[in-house]
């Protein structure tokens, strides 16, 4: 995708891209949709009730764990149509304990497969979410040292990687945005004329997901992080 030779600036998401994290707030609401146990709803119908909760209370509070431990109570508060007690609020506290960032699980070949990139290419990190709780992902990664540069925004719009783009100084033609989040990563990286990779995890937020076009020639698709180094 780049001429032997060629340098090109390859933009990194890090939740879910670079470390597993979603797959601990499933964990969560696994747990949670137990606990709840809702009388006359099945499980995806209170799923369904959650992820309005948190879809609204992303835009007003923003992503991370403290933004989702508010949509539990919201959701409790919606489906028992009273507010919660000081109670099943410590339980759900409890339930949400497990988000904790001291550690995060690399994606298989990522370290090494960074490595190898920075040899050839210049690379930055642009993450969205709470910045003191992804910086603390951050620095448990072990990874920050192959980045040249480090972003944490509140949203990844177009205008976001306009933005960046202008910052940094890149050329749209040789930047890539690589990524598992359509409606974050790919989507607006090719409304600003980025191009960009998608790698797809198992356990994408559904909030996250998006169509992405198969014609678009300017998407690569891998199936693995690994992959990138026979791109690039």
């Amino acid at each position: 995708m780049v001429e032997p030779g060629g340098r090109a600036c390859l933009l990194f998401d890090a939740d879910d891209t670079l470390w597993e994290n979603n797959v601990l707030f499933e964990r969560v609401i696994d747990a949670y949709l137990d606990w709840l146990a809702h009388p006359t709803l099945d499980r995806a119908a209170t799923r369904a009730v959650l992820d309005e909760v948190e879809r609204a209370n992303v835009v007003v509070h923003g992503y991370g764990s403290a933004s989702f431990l508010r949509s539990l109570h919201d959701c409790f508060e919606r489906l028992s149509e009273r507010p919660v007690t000081d109670a099943e609020a410590r339980e759900i506290e409890e339930l949400a304990a497990a988000l904790a960032f001291d550690e995060v699980e690399l994606v298989p070949g990522v370290a090494d497969t960074l490595a190898d990139l920075g040899s050839r290419h210049d690379l930055a990190l642009l993450t969205k979410g709470d910045p003191a709780e992804q910086q603390r992902k951050i620095d448990a990664s072990g990874l920050a040292h192959h980045f040249t540069s480090v972003h944490i925004v509140a949203e990844k719009r177009a205008d976001t990687y306009r933005a960046l783009a202008a910052e940094l100084g890149l050329a749209p033609g040789s930047t890539w945005m690589i990524g598992n989040s359509p409606r974050s990563d790919i989507l607006p990286a090719r409304a600003a004329g980025l191009r960009a990779v998608f790698i797809p995890n198992a356990h994408t937020w559904v909030l996250e997901e998006d169509e992405l076009d198969h014609a678009d020639d300017g998407v690569l698709h891998l199936r693995h992080f690994r992959e990138l180094v026979q791109h690039f």
